[in-house]
C-alpha cells in the first residue's frame, strides 16, 4: 500500500487563537482508533502517515473505483462542543492539513453538540449536468464593480441560492484550497493543477466582480453548490500540493485581451458530465501532452484569454510591497513585519523573539518568518513574499481585533443580566451597541454569524445576524431581540468568556518613560508629536525611523518624561471619552477620576491625563 500524511490544527477565532490540549482521534471506515494525538501550544498535532491507493489510480480518468482510502477524525476539549469529520480522502503522496473548527460551550453547559463535517469524493466524480449561468464578458450587467478586487473576506452560502442555509466567510485563498480541494485530485500534473486553479479563482472573482448574487439581494457572493457555482466543503482538509499554487497565484485571473472582467471560467469533469467550458480530466491528458496551463486554459476558453494579477485585496491593513523581503532588506516594510510578529506571537509563543534592529531583516526576523510559515502551511523559506505578507496581515488584523473585542467589553461593562428591551430593525440606542458587540464577539468563534458595525443603529446588517444567531441557536429566526434571543446571546457570550483560553496580554507601558501607540488613519509623525507633548526626531530616534513615512496598524513607541502612571493627550475633533478608553486601553471611568471630570463633554484641544 502507498501512504499520504494527514496533519490537524485546533485554533479559533479566524485563527487568531491556537487550542491546545484538544484530543483528536483517527479512525479507520470500520471506527478502529489508528492515532491518539494531542494539539500543541499552536493548535496543531503532529503528522501521521496513513495507508492508501497508488497515485496512478487517481490519474487515470478511465479508473472507476476509489484511487484512494477515507479515514475519520474526532476532536474533544473541555468547554467546547467536539468536532467530527468524516470520509476524509488520503491519497498517495500528499500531505493533508485538516482545520479543527470547536465552538465554545455556552454558559455553564459542559456538554454540547457535535458538529459534523462529511468530505467525500472529490466533485470530479459527479455525474449530471453542471451549467451554471454567469457572464461570459464585463459589461453585460449594470452590476458590475469598478475594480477586480480580491474579497477579504469571500462569503459563501452553504447551499443552493435560496436554501435556508448558512453563510460562512474566509479568506480568499483558503476559499480557493477549499474548491480545489473539493472539486479535483491533488496528485494531477503541476499544469493541469495550475490551469484547474486558474478556473476556480476566476469563476469566483467573476461572482465578486458581475454582484452576480449580492445584486439580486443575497447576502453572499458565491454558494457551494456545483449545481449553480463550486464545490465548497466547510471544514475540510487541504492538500500540500494545492495549498503551495494557491500561494503562489491566489491574485491572479483569466479575462480577455482587452478587457478587465474575469472570464466566466465554467468547468465540468468532461467525462460523466459535459458542459461549454473546460473539462477537469482533459487539463490531465493536456498536461500529460506537455501543454502549459495558460495553454490548457486557451484549448478550452477563447484564443485570447490572458493570465493578469490584481493587487487590490479588500480591508487590507497595508499593501504588499511588490519585492519579497528577506535577510538584508531594510526600512519600514520590515518593520511593518516585524511588528506583526511580535504581535502574533502573544498568541502563538513558538515563534522566536526577533532580536534584530526595528527595520532590519536579519536572522531572528528570518528564524520568526519561518516558524510562522511552518504554523500556517506556508513555504518555510524564510522570505516574505506575497503569500507569507497576506497571511501575516490577515492574522494581524484578526489578533489584534480580538484584544480590542475583549477590551472594549470592559469598557461597555457588559453583565450578567440581559436588558429587558425588546429591539427590532429601526431601533437605537445603547441597547443597540451591547447587541451588536455581542454580536461581534460571537461571530469571532461562530464562522456562520456575520460582523456587524457597531454604530447603535438597529440596521438591515444587524438584523441578517440576529436572524443568523437566532437560526444557530434553534430559535425563531425573526431578526426581533426578546428575552429568549437576549437569553441566548448572554449565555454564549458568557461560555467564551468561561471556555476560550486567554491570549497573553499586551505589554504595560514602559516605566522608562514610553507607551505603545498604533498608528490610526491621518496620523503623521508631526501630529503625533503635537498631540503627545514631544517631538518628531525624539519619536524617530525611539522606533529606529529613517524617514517620516508611517503604516496604519504599525505600533510606536511614543516617548514621555511624564508619570508613569499617566500621559498627556490633547482632544482632538471626534474624540469621546469611549473612543479614548478602548484606544488606550483603559476604561472611561479612569480617565474621568484621573482628570477630576463630573461629566462626559470634552472640549477641543483640552488636554487629558490618560491611564497608563
Amino acid at each position: 500500500m502507498a501512504i499520504g500524511y494527514l496533519t490537524m490544527q485546533a485554533r479559533t477565532a479566524h485563527d487568531a487563537l491556537p487550542l491546545s490540549g484538544v484530543q483528536v482521534t483517527v479512525l479507520d471506515d470500520e471506527q478502529n482508533r489508528i492515532y491518539e494525538l494531542t494539539t500543541d501550544e499552536s493548535g496543531e498535532t503532529r503528522r501521521v502517515s496513513l495507508e492508501t491507493m497508488d497515485k496512478s489510480y487517481s490519474q487515470n480518468e478511465n479508473f472507476t473505483g476509489t484511487p484512494y482510502v477515507a479515514y475519520n477524525v474526532l476532536a474533544q476539549a473541555e468547554g467546547f462542543e467536539s468536532v467530527y469529520v468524516a470520509d476524509i480522502p488520503i491519497f498517495d503522496g500528499e500531505s493533508a492539513h485538516l482545520p479543527l473548527v470547536l465552538v465554545p460551550l455556552q454558559g455553564r453547559e459542559r456538554n454540547g453538540m457535535q458538529t459534523e463535517v462529511t468530505v467525500g469524493a472529490p466533485a470530479v466524480t459527479m455525474e449530471g449536468e453542471r451549467e451554471p449561468e454567469g457572464f461570459f464578458q464585463g459589461g453585460e450587467s449594470g452590476q458590475v464593480l469598478r475594480l477586480v478586487a480580491i474579497p477579504n473576506p469571500i462569503t459563501v452560502h452553504l447551499g443552493t441560492p435560496d436554501a435556508a442555509a448558512s453563510n460562512v466567510q474566509v479568506s480568499f485563498p483558503d476559499y480557493v484550497k477549499n474548491v480545489a480541494s473539493s472539486e479535483i485530485y491533488p496528485t494531477w500534473p503541476e499544469s493541469a493543477l495550475r490551469a484547474n486553479i486558474y478556473a476556480i479563482i476566476t469563476f469566483a472573482l467573476n461572482r465578486v466582480y458581475t454582484e452576480w448574487y449580492r445584486a439580486k439581494g443575497y447576502p453572499f457572493d458565491i454558494t457551494n453548490s456545483t449545481a449553480y457555482d463550486q464545490a465548497f466543503i466547510y471544514g475540510r482538509p487541504i492538500y500540500d500540493s494545492i495549498s503551495r499554487i494557491v500561494d503562489e497565484i491566489f491574485n491572479e485571473y483569466v479575462r480577455r485581451q482587452g478587457q478587465q472582467a474575469p472570464y466566466f471560467t465554467s468547468f465540468c469533469n468532461g467525462t460523466t458530465t459535459t458542459c461549454r467550458g473546460m473539462s477537469q480530466w482533459g487539463t490531465v491528458t493536456l498536461s500529460n501532452q506537455g501543454y502549459t496551463p495558460i495553454r490548457i486554459l486557451r484549448y478550452y476558453y477563447p484564443d485570447d484569454v490572458e493570465i493578469v494579477e490584481t493587487n487590490v485585496i479588500t480591508n487590507m491593513l497595508t499593501s504588499y510591497p511588490g519585492t519579497p523581503l528577506r535577510v538584508g532588506s531594510t526600512g519600514l516594510d520590515v518593520q511593518t513585519i516585524q511588528t506583526y510578529l511580535n504581535r502574533i506571537r502573544r498568541n502563538y509563543p513558538a515563534i522566536p523573539v526577533i532580536t534584530d534592529a526595528s527595520g532590519t531583516f536579519g536572522d531572528s526576523t528570518r528564524a520568526a518568518v519561518v516558524k510562522f510559515q511552518n504554523i500556517f502551511g506556508l513555504a518555510a523559506d524564510g522570505i516574505v513574499g506575497k503569500s507569507t505578507w497576506y497571511k501575516l496581515s490577515s492574522l494581524y488584523t484578526a489578533v489584534t481585533r480580538l484584544a480590542e473585542l475583549n477590551s472594549e467589553g470592559a469598557s461597555l461593562g457588559i453583565g450578567t443580566v440581559p436588558p429587558s428591551s425588546v429591539l427590532r430593525q429601526g431601533s437605537r440606542g445603547q441597547d443597540v451597541i451591547t447587541l451588536q458587540y455581542l454580536l461581534d464577539v460571537i461571530s469571532e468563534y461562530y464562522p456562520d454569524i456575520p460582523a456587524v458595525d457597531q454604530d447603535g443603529i438597529f440596521g438591515a446588517g444587524t438584523r441578517q445576524a440576529v436572524a443568523a444567531f437566532q437560526s444557530r441557536m434553534g430559535l425563531v429566526a425573526d431578526g426581533i431581540v426578546g428575552p429568549a434571543t437576549w437569553n441566548a446571546l448572554y449565555r454564549t457570550y458568557q461560555g467564551i468568556g468561561q471556555n476560550v483560553p486567554t491570549p497573553n496580554p499586551d505589554p504595560a507601558p514602559d516605566a522608562g518613560g514610553s507607551f505603545a501607540y498604533t498608528v490610526k488613519s491621518g496620523d503623521t509623525l508631526w501630529l503625533l508629536a503635537n498631540r503627545f507633548g514631544t517631538s518628531v526626531d525624539a519619536i524617530k530616534r525611539l522606533n529606529g525611523l529613517t524617514s517620516d513615512n508611517l503604516q496604519i496598524g504599525q505600533v510606536l513607541r511614543i516617548p514621555s518624561e511624564q508619570s508613569s502612571d499617566y500621559f498627556n493627550y490633547t482632544v482632538k475633533s471626534g474624540d469621546t471619552l469611549w473612543l479614548l478608553a478602548n484606544r488606550f486601553g483603559t476604561t472611561v471611568d479612569a480617565i474621568k477620576r484621573q482628570n477630576g471630570l463630573t461629566g462626559d463633554n470634552l472640549q477641543i484641544g483640552q488636554v487629558l491625563r490618560i491611564p497608563a
